[in-house]
């Protein structure tokens, strides 16, 4: 039976109910889900900025190799440790696409995940007409990988 206060009425109990510890625990989880979407979100963008900035770096390496060398180098990996201390990859790995086209001229590559990421609107959409064969990846075209899923932003001097 129930316990009763010295009044005779029955004893107030103390703590949560079933239910309503059920109710807290599922809007903890909504709130949760939410923010775990938004992370996500803000992760993809971290990655495709640092990919926009890897790409400038390497830019930067190349003028300065070509500064010196009058030449573009073969692969990127002529351009560590003198011009640069290591050749930046993708956040996701692998490395970014990297073409010579001819002594004076060259094709960079990355693969952005944001459809639109500020970085395409002032790309080059394409490689340029002289400019054949990849570092990357013999099928790749355009030093962009999985494009089904991602956005090339490519870069040429």
């Amino acid at each position: 039976m129930f316990k009763r206060n010295k009044k005779g009425l029955p004893a107030v109990r103390h703590g949560f109910t079933l239910i309503e510890l059920l109710v807290v625990i599922a809007i903890i989880g909504i709130l949760s889900s939410v923010v775990l979407a938004s992370l996500n979100s803000a992760r993809q963008k971290s990655r495709d900025a640092r990919r926009v900035a890897d790409v400038g770096q390497i830019r930067l390496a190349l003028e300065l190799y070509f500064d010196t060398i009058r030449d573009f180098p073969a692969a990127l990996t002529a351009l560590a440790p003198t011009y640069i201390p290591v050749v930046p990859a993708d956040p996701l790995g692998g490395a970014y696409g990297y073409f010579k086209c001819s002594t004076t001229q060259y094709h960079l590559g990355a693969s952005l995940e944001d459809t639109n990421h500020a970085a395409l609107t002032g790309d080059l959409d394409g490689i340029p007409t002289n400019c054949v064969g990849s570092t990357v990846d013999s099928a790749d075209t355009d030093g962009c990988n999985n494009e089904a899923s991602r956005y090339c932003y490519d870069v040429s001097n």
